[in-house]
């Protein structure tokens, strides 16, 4: 049997689009299903377009989000380099072989010279959109002799290569999730191959990378559906077999809408600011668009792997619902190992100024068991800074009139004045203090049960619910707590 090989293809134009890293993910997963080949490979013909650091912030984000491939390019010690037996895997450094495939096209009469300028294109199509015609080239150098073509070239015009279709030809070809689709090359123009800068377009450069690198499916959105009969046709006239097509439905809004900045987060590198788990969000960007037979939503990579197949890709756009992303992170959230989620959230409590860096190092201990006390009600790192704030402000405010109404009760100011003697008596709070403290109180004052625990936690916290007592008495440690008591007691009782 063939080895299946996919690839992702993007162009170096800025931060990757959360459209476009579920299409990677979408390779990726089909790829490692079949037991296949996963392929990164930049497409960087239209210069007008390049950003400088976007390859490197592509493979970083690739990474990040844990879509390992096999070959392609990559980043060593910050140096871009290219590994795999079907290179160069960056466009700009395969003129040579897109010229050559060209010129092929030219001498059997599939290709032809264009020396229309852009005025004359321009004027064409105001014409035809004036007559309510759909804009495409009138074919006005389809017929010039090869001889007259090459002594217009060999005397310096400007000319593009345009791909010479037939008339009245039906393109056929089946698309996985969209069936089979007809199209008459009537409804279709001569395509641009190669560019004036002697750049080839990327219908030229996708189809002759596609065959020499042997790719078997070609995954992308559904964006790329009108220009597939072009490209079943390059590849008929070259007399290449042609890969399987896959075309993704686009990643909406709510609204059901495009995903676009205008409206919001739409780059890896927004979401992985806000701090969402690359487990998360890759978790979640699999069901846009796509369902496992058992309905299970939340997923690891290898779970992943084994359900993914594109027959349970929708046709319809996948909607991207924040709400559920949250929710389905929370959960990758709570199973994280406390070690990993503790130093990916030490930069959230650095920035927002409640440690420094020595804090952190020195007080390491004292760091995961905040990040362990909230661990349960975060959705996504970014919430970290107020989660903490209770930690970190001694100025206690009760949240509502409930909580203002306990800490009145008669019985409060002996539990407070207990817990202050027991304070007294030691240097700092430990573990063992913060385990024991409650029962010494309950023992020395007579006070049980919610009388007793109640306004203890809102006269520390300001809450009437909230993280454990026992793990919010051992992170305030003693010197917060006889200030958030005397607070309390000069302001509240």
């Amino acid at each position: 049997m063939e080895e299946f090989r996919l690839r992702f293809a993007p162009s170096p134009t800025g931060y990757i689009h959360i459209g476009s890293i579920r299409t990677a993910l979408y390779n990726y997963l089909f790829a490692k299903h079949n037991n296949g080949k996963f392929i990164l490979r930049i497409e960087d013909t239209d210069r007008t377009r390049y950003v400088e650091g976007a390859i490197e912030n592509l493979i970083e984000s690739l990474d990040w989000a844990g879509i390992h491939y096999d070959e392609g390019v990559f980043l060593e010690n910050g140096k871009i380099v290219q590994k795999g037996d079907f290179g160069p895997y960056i466009q700009s450094e395969r003129l040579d072989i897109y010229k050559k495939y060209v010129d092929e096209l030219i001498e059997k009469g599939d290709a032809y010279y264009c020396f229309c300028s852009k005025e004359r294109l321009d004027s064409v199509r105001d014409e035809q959109k004036a007559k309510g015609l759909v804009p495409k080239y009138d074919g006005f150098c389809r017929n010039l002799s090869l001889e007259e073509a090459k002594k217009r070239v060999a005397n310096g015009e400007e000319y593009v290569v345009r791909l010479k279709l037939p008339h009245n030809k039906d393109i056929k070809f089946h698309d996985i999730v969209r069936g089979d689709i007809v199209i008459n090359t009537e409804d279709m123009d001569d395509q641009v191959l190669l560019k004036s800068d002697g750049f080839p377009t990327y219908h030229m450069a996708v189809v002759v990378d596609d065959h020499l690198m042997n790719i078997t499916h070609i995954v992308r959105g559904e964006e790329w559906l009108p220009s597939t009969p072009k490209h079943i046709y390059l590849y008929e006239v070259l007399g290449w077999e042609k890969p399987v097509y896959v075309h993704l439905p686009t990643v909406l809004n709510k609204e059901r809408k495009k995903l676009s900045k205008r409206h919001g987060d739409v780059s890896v590198e927004d979401f992985k600011a806000k701090g969402y788990l690359p487990e998360g969000l890759i978790n979640y960007l699999a069901l846009v668009g796509w369902s496992p037979e058992d309905n299970e939503e939340i997923l690891s990579m290898e779970e992943l792997i084994e359900k993914f197949s594109f027959e349970r890709v929708s046709k319809t756009g996948g909607i991207f619902d924040i709400d559920k992303l949250d929710w389905v992170n929370g959960h990758h959230i709570r199973e994280c190992d406390i070690d990993k989620l503790t130093e990916m959230s030490i930069p959230y409590l650095i920035e927002s100024g409640y440690i420094d860096e020595k804090v952190a190092k020195e007080n390491y201990e004292w760091v995961k068991t905040i990040i362990a006390t909230i661990q349960e009600n975060l959705s996504k790192l970014s919430e970290i800074p107020e989660k903490v704030e209770i930690f970190f402000n001694n100025k206690i405010e009760p949240e509502d009139e409930n909580a203002l109404e306990m800490l009145k009760g008669e019985q409060v100011p002996s539990v407070l004045n207990a817990f202050r003697e027991e304070l007294n008596q030691i240097e700092e709070v430990d573990e063992e203090f913060a385990k024991t403290i409650m029962k010494k109180i309950q023992k020395s004052t007579g006070v049980k049960g919610k009388n007793l625990f109640m306004p203890t936690r809102i006269a520390l916290t300001g809450n009437n619910h909230g993280p454990e007592l026992v793990n919010i008495i051992y992170i305030l440690g003693k010197e917060n707590i006889l200030k958030r008591i005397e607070y309390v007691e000069e302001n509240y009782i």
